[in-house]
This record gives structure tokens, sequence and C-alpha cells, in this order.
């Protein structure tokens, strides 16, 4: 079985998890963790500090080492709340890359929701409306699911890094510093209070951390024999954030599963859990899965295994694809028409086009929101798309896979990909050679439904050496516009493919 490798470069840590994927999941080969505090500086000045980015260097060369030691075949690194916000970013995704090979992806804040929901939700079938909170270094990651299926999600600049950098001068802090953390930790949650929160939550997952080191607490002070991870009532986690408000690091790190290091932040992470628990939650479960497991689950997903997980995402995918092309006005009945036959042509052209099987996705998405760019400007509206794609926050996709589902939508017009075209230019070197393939069946499948009504029922696709017939199947005589069409995509079909392209209708 393959040997997968997740890499979380945090704001207050960096992970690292190896696991071998078996029958039922995921087998640990190796876990590592390294405090660096990435974003130590990044909430105050904007800018990643030279010794925190050497210290994350160091860890990372390590887990290179790991990596190559246990034979992964695939690893992927990413980066959350510090390297958004900082304005050296693209320096340290440099010095990543020239030490360790690694290419850095720096996830959003509901991509990295999104992630920790898969890895802590991958194994389990639960039919409960169920609270996800993730406490990091930057950020505080809230995710509301029903049976498995994120309903909302919420990002939110609560991290334990961040709020003690900005509020905590003093240890232990002073009452005034306390009382303008808990009013901006109340800001903060109250905005999102009625959409995420206020939805009959019946169980809430913690992760991270901060999560750990609370229950853990909480569980030994109530001497409770728990099976499982360790939990906290609502009125455990309040005391507990008011009483280790009072002390100081030295007597914070002698608090029963409390680390040196954590000592350091837990006041403000704290301070979070309590001001959630103002809003009717009940207490919290910690979980030990979090972002490198949903990456793993992910990976394992995206190279054919775990199919079960593979539905999972594929079925976040489709809604957060129907949520965007309904944003922009997009014609549903239109798109689906287009994606259906792009899906078709994608199968019987294989041979011809040999693109890799992850591009039929690639393709459907792009079908899907060819016509967003219409709600802003119905001229120039293929650049308008390509744009909207590529920035827009599409869940379930990266950032590498907006810009390829992006640039084959962005061609489906007068203008053909152009080396020289920032779309172009902005792919890696296999996608530049592979996405005009792709644009050509997209401009094919929407050629088959010109007339924008369905006339085509189905298509027959001969392949011969030097020429690819298209046998059109009509739902009523009139395929009239749809011949006309594909005749007029022939030059550029052959260009790509070096092959004529002939199509006929009985």
């Amino acid at each position: 079985m393959a040997t997968f490798a997740a890499v979380d470069i945090g704001s207050n840590s960096v992970r690292l998890k190896i696991a071998r994927l078996a029958r039922n999941g995921f087998t640990t080969v190796l876990e590592d963790r390294e405090v660096t505090r990435l974003g130590s500086s990044v909430f105050r000045t904007g800018m990643l500090e030279p010794q925190a980015m050497e210290a994350t260097i160091e860890t990372l060369q390590r887990f290179h080492r790991a990596a190559q030691r246990h034979g992964a075949a695939a690893v992927r690194v990413v980066a959350t709340s510090a390297m958004r916000e900082a304005r050296n970013s693209q320096a340290f995704e440099g010095w990543v890359q020239s030490a360790t090979g690694w290419k850095l992806e720096v996830i959003t804040g509901l991509e990295e929701g999104r992630l920790i929901h898969l890895g802590v939700m991958a194994g389990t079938r639960t039919a409960q409306r169920v609270l996800l909170a993730d406490l990091g270094g930057g950020s505080c990651e809230l995710t509301f699911s029903v049976g498995g299926h994120i309903q909302e999600m919420a990002s939110l600049p609560l991290g334990a890094v961040r709020l003690t950098e900005e509020f905590l001068a003093h240890d232990p802090p002073k009452p005034k510093e306390r009382q303008r953390l808990s009013a901006y930790i109340g800001e903060e949650i109250a905005r999102v209070e009625k959409r995420v929160l206020g939805r009959r939550v019946q169980a809430t997952i913690a992760t991270g951390g901060t999560a750990a080191a609370l229950a853990t607490l909480a569980s030994k002070r109530a001497r409770r024999a728990e099976r499982g991870s360790p939990t906290a009532t609502a009125g455990e986690l309040r005391r507990i954030a008011d009483e280790i408000a009072g002390y100081d690091v030295a007597a914070r790190r002698g608090l029963a599963g409390v680390g040196l290091r954590r000592a350091e932040i837990i006041v403000a992470g704290a301070a979070v859990y309590a001001g959630l628990m103002v809003h009717g939650i009940r207490g919290i479960r910690y979980s030990p899965l979090g972002l490198r497991d949903g990456l793993l689950a992910q990976m394992a997903a995206d190279l054919g295994g775990a199919r079960r997980i593979q539905q999972r995402i594929q079925s976040q995918r489709e809604r957060a694809l129907a949520d965007h092309g309904r944003h922009y006005g997009v014609d549903a009945r239109y798109a689906r028409t287009v994606r259906d036959l792009a899906g078709d042509l994608f199968v019987a052209l294989r041979k011809v086009h040999g693109l890799p099987a992850e591009y039929a996705e690639w393709l459907a998405a792009a079908a899907m929101l060819q016509e967003v760019g219409s709600f802003v400007n119905r001229g120039g509206r293929d650049r308008h798309t390509y744009y909207l794609i590529a920035n827009s926050e599409i869940f379930g996709y990266t950032t590498e896979q907006r810009r390829i589902i992006a640039a084959i939508a962005r061609y489906v017009g007068k203008s053909r990909p152009a080396a020289d075209d920032r779309p172009m230019r902005e792919l890696g070197g296999d996608d530049r050679e592979r996405v005009p393939k792709a644009v050509m069946l997209l401009r094919l499948a929407r050629a088959l439904n010109q007339s924008r009504n369905g006339v085509v029922r189905s298509v027959h696709v001969a392949v011969k050496r030097a020429q690819v017939t298209l046998r059109l199947s009509a739902r009523r005589p009139g395929a009239d516009l749809e011949l006309w069409a594909i005749e007029k995509e022939a030059e550029y079909f052959r260009t790509v493919f070096g092959r004529e392209l002939v199509a006929t209708s009985p």
C-alpha cells in the first residue's frame, strides 16, 4: 500500500504525519512536531521573522529526511494563517523549495476548515449535527455539518498566538487586558453566531493543541475515567479560563496537559473556548485528528484510493459549483448539458487527448462555470470568467486546481490559448500542454449545444489515424446549428490534435 506524508506549517508549530494507506483507512507510520512560532511577528508587523523562518526550515529539512526514509509516494505541504498574512511569504516559499524541493501551498481559512473536517470525519458515519472547532496559532476555524456534510463554515482571526501578542502584554495578564481580549473575542464570534453556532448543535468536536490541553486538564480535575478522547463541559472550560488567567507562565507549565510552550499562549486560547461556550454549546470532545489527516485523506482520494472519501469530496465540490453558478446567475440547465457532453467526449476521445483522469473533473467544473463572467459584463466575459474562478473560494479546490479550471473556461470564445497569456504562464509546465486539449473538448461540447436547447441527445465518436468523426443523434430534426458550430472548430481541432474533424447527423 502507498505511503503518504502531510506537513502542516502553522502559526505556532510545524507538524508532520506519515501514514500508510490500508484497507480501512490509514496506519500511522510517524508523527513529529516542532514549535517554531512562524507567526510570532506576523500579526504585529506583517512580516515573518528571519529566526522563525530559519527554525521552520530546519524542521522541514528533518521532516524531508523522514519522508524519504519511509518512502513517501506523495507529500503535501500546506501553510495557514501566518503565511496568508505575511508580506514576505513568497520569499519563504522560495526558501522552502530550495531547502527541501517541496512546493509550499498557502491555503485559505475555509480550505483549512474543509480539510480539518475531512480528516476528523473521514472514518466516521454520523447523522448528528456537529460543530467542529479548530483553534490554531493564527485563526479559529468553525465548521457546522450534518451527517458528515458541511453546511456552514467560518474562519475567525482568533488564534492563540495572534491574541496573545495583540492583547496580553503582561504575565499574568492585567484585568483590563483580559477585558479587552474577551470583548474582541465576543465581537468576532457574534459575527457568525446565527450562521454557524445557532444551528441546534448536538456535538462539538475540538481539535488542536489548545483543545487537547484544556480537555485533558478538565478530565483530570474531574477525575473522569473517559473512554477515548478527553472532554470538557462548558462550565469547566469557563472556570479553567478564568483560573489560569491569574497564573504566571511558570504556574501554567505545572498544570496537567499543558506543555512548556503551550503555557505561553493558553490564556488566550482558553478565552476563545470560554467565549464559544456563551453561545449554547454544552462542552467539547477533543479529537487528535486534524489538518494533516485531511491532507492524507485528500491525497488518497486524488490518487484513486478511499472510495468513500472520494464520494464525500465529490459531493462537496458539486455543491460548491452549483452555489457558485447560482451566485453569478449561470443558466444551470445549459451548464449541466455542456458538462455532460464534455464528459462523454472526454471518455470517447481518451486515446486522442491522452489527458490524466483528473482532467475529467477539471473539465466538468469549467463547463459548470464557463459563463460566470457575464455577471460582471458580457463584454470581455471570458476574461472576467477567468478572474472570478481563479480568485474565488470554490469549496474543495486548491489554488492550482482553480487556475486550471479557470484557464479551461477562459478560452471558450474567440481567443485561443497562447504561451504568453497570463492564464497559461501561471500553470505548471505539464498543464500548459494539457489545458489546450481540455479547452478544445469544452469548445466542442459547447458547439454540440449551440442552440442551448439540448437538441443533441448523444454523440457517436469514430477515431481513425487522421480523422475523428462525430455522428450526432438529435432529439428532433434541426441540429444544423450544432453542425455549423462544430465545423467552425475543425481548424483548431486540427491544430491541437493533428487530425481532421468531421460531424454528421442523420
